[in-house]
């Protein structure tokens, strides 16, 4: 799944018009509406937006022509294949109409310098488990954590030994799950939470 490295914003003039775009993670519609209403200005003609959240879309025009703001913008975001994007446009009008054609242009140029920008993250599915062994067997297991770039969340100790609880790729976890129990002789226990 890609999304965005961070926020972003982007502002350009079109045949004196004032396009300014921010974009942003949004991981909710309740996000969405917090980020709208940071970046929207109620003085402007228009603050057109979209999202993609969770494979889910909304967009909006605010007042532009049907089809010729929040399409275009949420266009731009699903040719990239984002996910928990949130795109806001918002456009002073300079007294020059631009038209159907002008207007969709206008908005998904925007969007996309806006989004260039931001730059893209790939994220990958995580998985929680919980890892039980020996106390001999600890330095061991934290090499093997590190290899696979586990994020260790939680580390305490027993009568039996070591209990961490760790997060990583769910693809990866099948391959570390078989490296700790080689690593361990098969005196590990490992399952997901």
């Amino acid at each position: 799944m890609l999304t965005l490295k961070g926020p972003s914003s982007f502002e350009e003039t079109i045949k004196k018009s004032r396009f300014i775009a921010h974009t942003a993670c949004v991981s909710s519609q309740a996000e969405s509406l917090d980020f709208f209403e940071s970046v929207a200005d109620p003085q402007a003609t228009h603050n057109c937006w979209a999202w993609r959240i969770n494979f889910q879309i909304r967009s909006s025009d605010d007042g532009e022509p049907s089809g010729t703001a929040g399409r275009p913008i949420l266009n731009v975001i699903e040719r990239r294949q984002l996910e928990n994007v949130m795109v806001v446009v918002t456009r002073y009008f300079g007294g020059i109409k631009l038209g159907v054609g002008g207007l969709v242009r206008a908005y998904s140029g925007t969007t996309a310098k806006c989004l260039d920008r931001a730059g893209v993250i790939e994220l990958f599915p995580m998985s929680e488990f919980t890892i039980k062994a020996g106390f001999e067997w600890a330095s061991g297991i934290h090499g093997l954590l590190n290899q696979y770039s586990v994020e260790k969340l939680e580390e305490s100790y027993d009568h039996e030994g070591l209990i961490l609880k760790v997060r990583c790729r769910e693809a990866d976890f099948g391959k570390l799950a078989s490296g700790l129990r080689d690593a361990c002789r098969g005196q590990v226990t490992s399952f997901k939470n």
